[in-house]
C-alpha cells in the first residue's frame, strides 16, 4: 500500500499543478469565444496546433530519455548536464534559423509574420525549461513544480484579462487618456500571444538558476545513447501531435474557404469540454512515468502496473460518465456564445478518445522499460495514418464530426495494438474482466444519457449513482483499505 499511497500523493500534487492551470485557462475559453468571432478563434486554434508540432521537434524525446537514464545511470549529474546543454543549443539554433526565415514561414502557413515571430519566441522559451521541469520531477519536488506551472498560467490569465477586457473598458470610459494612445485596436490575437510570451519569459527566469549553476559539458557517449532512446519518442510525439492537433489544420485546408475558419472555431471550442479527461490523463501521466521507471527492477512490478491500470480505468470511467452527463451545464460556463454549440455532438467522442489515450499510456509502459521505444513510434505512426486517412475521407462530407471519429478510431486502435504487443513482449496480469466491465458500463451509460436523455438530469444522476454503486460493490475491500490508510 505504501507504493500506491506515494503514487497517489505525487499524482495529486502534479494533478494540482495540471488542474489549476487548466482551470485558469478554462476562463480564457469564454473570454476568447465572447470577444473573438468564430473565424478568429479558429485562426488562433490553428496557430496553437502548429505550435504543438514544433514543441515535439524541440524536445526530440529528451524529456523521457532524461527520466530513463536518470534512474538507470550512476552518474546522474552527467545525465542532467548532457540533456540540458543539448536542449539549450538546439533551441538557440532553432530560434536563430526560425527568426531568419519567419517571412517564408508566414507565406507558407498563411499566418501573419508578426504572429509567427511571437510563436517562435514562445516555443523557444518553453523548450528551454523542459529539462529544468523534468529535474524537479526527478528530484521529487512536486510543490515547486506546481508553483511555477500555476504561476505561468496565472500570469497568462491576468494579462489576457488586462489586454482583452480591462484596458478596453478603461479606454471606453476615458477615450482621450494615455492608454488609448498606446493600445492597438483590432489586435486581440496579438495580445493573446503577447500574454503567452510574458508568461513563458517569467517561467524561464524562475528556472534560470539551473543554467547559471550548470557545468556546460556533454558526455558524448551518453548523449548518443540518450538520442537513440529519444528519437523514437520524438517520432511517437509527432504522431501524437497529428492525432491530437492535425484535424484542426486539415479542417482549415479541406473545407471551403468561406466556412473553414468558422468550423475550426466551433470544433475547437467544444473540443475544450474534453478538458476534464485531459486533466485526469495528464496529471496521472506526470506522476506515473517516474513511478514506472523507479520501480522497474521490483520483482512484483508487473502486478503493481496491473493494479495501477485497473484503478486508472475505474476513476477514468467515472469521469467519462460524469462529464458527459453534465456536458450541457459545462458548456454554459465555458462557451457562453450559443453559436459555438452546434459542435456539441463531438464532445462524447472527444472525451472517450482522450480516455483511450490515457489507457494507452498505461499499456505502453512495457516498451519504455525494455528500451524498445521504436515500437511505440510504430504504434503511434499507425494511429497517425488512421487519423490522416479518416480525416481526408470524412472531413469533406462530415466536417468536424469526421475529425472526432478519426480521433477516437486512432486512439482506440493504438490502445488495442499496445495491449496485444505488450502481452507478447512484457506480460502484465491485467484484470481484463473488471477493466472491460467498468469501461463498457461507463460507455453504455454515457450513450444512454447523452443520446437518449440529454439534459434530463434525473436520469443522468441516477446513472452516475448506479455506476458508483457498481464500483463500491466490486472494489469494497480495497476501497476500505485505502480509506483506513
Amino acid at each position: 500500500m505504501g507504493l500506491y499511497k506515494r503514487l497517489f500523493k505525487q499524482t495529486a500534487i502534479y494533478g494540482l499543478a495540471t488542474v489549476l492551470p487548466r482551470m485558469f485557462s478554462f476562463l480564457l475559453v469564454p473570454l476568447y469565444t465572447d470577444l473573438l468571432p468564430k473565424a478568429e478563434y479558429g485562426k488562433v486554434s490553428v496557430i496553437f496546433a502548429y505550435m504543438i508540432f514544433i514543441n515535439v521537434f524541440l524536445a526530440y524525446g529528451m524529456e523521457t530519455a532524461f527520466f530513463r537514464f536518470f534512474n538507470k545511470e550512476s552518474d546522474k549529474k552527467a545525465v542532467l548536464e548532457t540533456s540540458m546543454v543539448s536542449i539549450f543549443w538546439t533551441t538557440i539554433s532553432f530560434l536563430f534559423i526560425a527568426l531568419l526565415f519567419r517571412d517564408s514561414l508566414a507565406a507558407w502557413s498563411g499566418i501573419d509574420s508578426q504572429y509567427i515571430s511571437y510563436t517562435i519566441w514562445i516555443l523557444a522559451l518553453d523548450a528551454l525549461v523542459i529539462i529544468p521541469f523534468s529535474k524537479l520531477r526527478a528530484y521529487q519536488k512536486p510543490m515547486v513544480y506546481a508553483a511555477i506551472k500555476i504561476g505561468n498560467v496565472l500570469v497568462n490569465l491576468i494579462l489576457s484579462l488586462l489586454f482583452l477586457l480591462y484596458i478596453p473598458m478603461l479606454i471606453e470610459a476615458n477615450p482621450y487618456g494615455f492608454l488609448s494612445s498606446i493600445y492597438v485596436d483590432n489586435f486581440q490575437i496579438g495580445y493573446i500571444f503577447l500574454a503567452n510570451i510574458i508568461a513563458s519569459l517569467l517561467t524561464f527566469v524562475a528556472l534560470f538558476p539551473d543554467y547559471v549553476y550548470l557545468n556546460w559539458k556533454i558526455d558524448t557517449n551518453l548523449w548518443k545513447r540518450m538520442m537513440r532512446y529519444g528519437m523514437p519518442i520524438m517520432v511517437a510525439g509527432i504522431a501524437f501531435a497529428i492525432n491530437e492537433q492535425f484535424d484542426k489544420i486539415l479542417l482549415s485546408k479541406l473545407l471551403p474557404a468561406n466556412i473553414a475558419e468558422d468550423e475550426v472555431g466551433v470544433y475547437s471550442a467544444c473540443y475544450k469540454l474534453g478538458l476534464f479527461m485531459v486533466l485526469y490523463r495528464t496529471a496521472y501521466t506526470l506522476g506515473i512515468e517516474p513511478f514506472f521507471f523507479s520501480h522497474a527492477a521490483d520483482k512484483n512490478a508487473p502486478q503493481t502496473y496491473a493494479m495501477v491500470t485497473k484503478y486508472f480505468v475505474i476513476f477514468g470511467s467515472f469521469i467519462l460518465l460524469a462529464v458527459i452527463v453534465f456536458a450541457d451545464l459545462f458548456k454554459l460556463l465555458m462557451i457562453r456564445d450559443s453559436s459555438y454549440w452546434v459542435a456539441m455532438k463531438v464532445v462524447p467522442l472527444i472525451i472517450l478518445a482522450n480516455f483511450f489515450l490515457g489507457i494507452y499510456t498505461n499499456l505502453s509502459v512495457w516498451y519504455k522499460l525494455i528500451d524498445k521505444t521504436y515500437i511505440g513510434a510504430y504504434i503511434s505512426i499507425v494511429g497517425a495514418i488512421i487519423t490522416l486517412v479518416l480525416n481526408f475521407l470524412l472531413i469533406p462530407t462530415m466536417s468536424y464530426y469526421g475529425s472526432a471519429i478519426a480521433t477516437i478510431a486512432a486512439y482506440g486502435s493504438m490502445m488495442f495494438i499496445s495491449y496485444y504487443l505488450g502481452n507478447k513482449y512484457y506480460p502484465i496480469p491485467y484484470d481484463l474482466k473488471k477493466i472491460g466491465g467498468y469501461l463498457s458500463l461507463s460507455i453504455f451509460f454515457s450513450a444512454v444519457s447523452f443520446y437518449g436523455f440529454r439534459e434530463n438530469y434525473y436520469v443522468g444522476i441516477s446513472l452516475l449513482i448506479a455506476f458508483l454503486y457498481f464500483i463500491y460493490h466490486n472494489e469494497k475491500e480495497m476501497l476500505m483499505k485505502i480509506l483506513k490508510k
